[in-house]
């Protein structure tokens, strides 16, 4: 199905009598544009502040980890900052960065001119955001789980709800361009792999999301009247922590999945093989989406213990099951992605490659968000004694700060069709090997220290676990760093416009790189046929066949 179609832009109103009125009319424009790419880049700066927060918490709780004498920090303030690095991890930073790619780079790939309900879009973001305030000042307040202010309790369930009914609006304008406004020709077979990456998560959203909200409805009725049936505000996680934690952040993780799959092809020069498996990795890893729908965060694998009768055997078998779909599956995915990936890289003779920072970041990306859901796996088994100790937080962290890198990757990537120029690779490449350095450090040593029975919360370490803990800082520092330095050089490349950049950059094969850098507000001046996967190839491979004949 094709339906492309136009979005008009709000009209700024502009004065020229003053300055001022110019700089309001432009920020009015910016707050309630319907371009995609700006409403992107409002999802990307929210996520990059949300992802420096998180780091930064996660590095203060890290200091806590370091003193067995007494608290480092104010012992009040902890449960507030426990809550506020799971709430900063998924939906501050992990959530609005992959819905960040999405809804900007999106509906370029598809050839449309612009996102399908871009209101919707602008809405949504705007209700995440609300709702991220509003969960920062419930938590500063004394909210959250552990929190006594009864109506800040209130005014976080409140903000949890928020969030994702803005997230599933913005998924909704995704989903619904993907399979609408594709250009002509382009089949579900042809879509570019992260425009499935993106089709894949949005549909997870779709099932998740409702889910959650209903829980957080019980949950708030609960808590405003009786408070007995789900354990009022410290059964606030018991209930719904499903969202924060594994395999559900799995789903959120696919888009930064698709960048690397994205980014493959043009950097070994070659098409892609077997894309109908390459898609069914992908989907694989979205079946963890039915573990959050099911509520089945981590399912417990107890192996040991019992005599193997029938009835033990059975139990057995019922427990494997949806341990392997939650858990296997996704894993599963990783791995045919990987597979794949490998035959793309494949030398052969006279290959060239084209080695991006973007390529880079979204590796190193890919590598620990595959970390995590290892760990995942060996987490949910009862016999290696790793619930309750920092081992399910480190997977967490993997897994997000993965992400990450792989969002920079995605901004380094397209960032002239974005803003029309390049973040300087030189820098980009040292920052991916500093970010990979913290994100290692800041994850592994807390797996260690997890086998070795660390509790998970500010609980205070004997020397033995000290050297791990303190690595874990370092790491966390690290990535502190990266993220700063990122912002950094992201702002700069905005400033100005490069005119030799040329609208291909990458040697790309898909249809996005086939308009201008940047991209302008419809996207394209003229609607494009699709007749395979790589448009922009074939274009490429027909002139040069064109001037061999005619030479």
């Amino acid at each position: 199905m094709t339906t492309i179609e136009t979005s008009p832009e709000v009209a700024a109103a502009t004065s020229s009598d003053a300055d001022s009125g110019r700089f309001l009319a432009s920020v009015a424009d910016w707050l309630t544009s319907t371009d995609h790419k700006r409403i992107g880049r409002l999802y990307l700066a929210g996520g990059l502040l949300g992802l420096l927060d998180a780091v930064a918490i996660s590095a203060l709780l890290a200091v806590e980890l370091l003193d067995n004498e007494g608290f480092v920090l104010d012992s009040g303030a902890l449960p507030q900052l426990l809550d506020a690095q799971r709430i900063a991890l998924i939906f501050g930073s992990l959530l609005p960065l992959a819905v960040a790619m999405c809804v900007a780079f999106v509906p370029i790939q598809l050839g449309a001119k612009a996102i399908a309900f871009p209101r919707l879009a602008t809405t949504g973001f705007w209700m995440w955001f609300g709702g991220l305030i509003l969960a920062g000042v419930a938590l500063i307040n004394d909210g959250g789980t552990l929190g006594f202010d009864s109506d800040m309790v209130d005014l976080f369930i409140v903000s949890l709800g928020l969030m994702a009914i803005g997230v599933t609006a913005t998924a909704g304008s995704v989903a619904t361009s993907i399979l609408t406004t594709r250009a002509p020709g382009m089949t579900m077979r042809r879509v570019p792999p992260f425009t499935w990456s993106a089709l894949v998560f949005s549909i997870g959203i779709f099932l998740v999301m409702p889910v959650f909200v209903g829980t957080l409805v019980y949950l708030f009725l609960d808590h405003r009247n009786a408070r007995t049936g789900f354990g009022g505000n410290t059964g606030i996680f018991d209930w719904a922590g499903w969202l924060v934690t594994q395999p559900a952040s799995f789903l959120f993780a696919i888009p930064a999945i698709g960048v690397l799959v994205e980014i493959l092809p043009i950097t070994f020069k070659k098409r892609m093989p077997a894309r109908g498996l390459m898609f069914t990795g992908i989907a694989l890893i979205g079946v963890a989406a039915f573990g959050a729908v099911t509520q089945q965060n981590l399912q417990n694998l107890p192996w040991s213990g019992s005599q193997l009768s029938g009835d033990d055997i059975e139990q057995k078998v019922r427990d494997l099951v949806p341990y392997s779909t939650f858990n296997l599956l996704p894993v599963l995915g990783m791995l045919v992605v990987m597979v794949i990936g490998l035959v793309i890289a494949r030398p052969r003779r006279g290959m060239r490659v084209n080695v991006t920072a973007g390529f880079v970041l979204s590796f190193f990306g890919f590598g620990m968000i595959f970390v995590g859901m290892l760990g995942t796996v060996f987490y949910a088994i009862d016999d290696l004694g790793l619930q309750g100790t920092v081992f399910e937080g480190a997977t967490l962290i993997s897994i997000v700060y993965g992400a990450a890198l792989a969002v920079m990757g995605a901004v380094a990537h397209w960032a002239p069709k974005l803003w029309g120029r390049t973040i300087n690779a030189t820098a980009l490449l040292v920052l991916a090997l500093l970010g990979m350095t913290g994100a290692v450090l800041a994850v592994f040593p807390h797996y260690i220290s997890g086998f070795l029975g660390q509790e998970a919360g500010p609980i205070y370490s004997d020397g033995d676990l000290l050297a791990w803990n303190i690595l874990v800082l370092v790491g966390h520092s690290l990535f502190l760093l990266t993220v700063v330095v990122f912002i950094v050089l992201t702002i700069m490349s905005t400033m100005g416009h490069d005119d030799d950049l040329g609208d291909d950059p990458w040697d790309a094969q898909t249809l996005e790189w086939m308009t201008t850098s940047p991209a302008p507000k419809d996207n394209y001046a003229e609607l494009f046929v699709v007749h395979s996967p790589e448009p922009l190839l074939d274009l490429k491979e027909s002139t040069t066949t064109a001037d061999r004949s005619q030479a």
